[in-house]
């Protein structure tokens, strides 16, 4: 087993030291071994656990939901179907913002298609329109 300390993992996952301790305190990486001078000592368990937490991370996943996937892990559970109901959520999400941006879109797209005179008494005739 290959052993790393902090900064050689924030090296290698190009995240910061503090971000390795913070993972730690909310319970999504393992207390890991000291050495006498305290200096924390990490395995290739933890290695794998950044791996997971970083692609969940970037495919949307929040760090209490990622807590709880490896909660129901360290269980002795597969947590397929538990993240299976996250990512419909996400689907739902998701496409709930796109429409949201779609709408959007629409109205700033309208604003500028609109003939608007300069009025003393508005800010931007462009915005106030409805």
């Amino acid at each position: 087993m290959k052993r790393y300390f902090i900064g050689g993992l924030s090296k290698k996952f190009n995240i910061n030291p503090k971000t390795i301790r913070f993972y730690e305190s909310i319970g999504i990486l393992p207390e890991p071994a000291r050495e006498e001078n305290g200096y924390r000592i990490y395995g290739d368990k933890t290695l794998e656990r950044i791996n997971f937490i970083i692609k969940a991370k970037s495919q949307g996943f929040r760090l209490n939901e990622i807590k709880e996937i490896i909660n129901i892990y360290n269980e002795g559970k597969r947590p397929c179907a538990y993240t299976k109901k996250l990512i419909k959520n996400k689907i739902n999400e998701i496409e709930l913002k796109i429409s949201g941006l779609k709408e959007l879109n629409a109205k700033l797209k309208k604003c500028l298609k609109e003939k608007t005179a300069d009025s003393g008494s508005s800010i931007c005739p462009m915005i106030e329109k409805k």
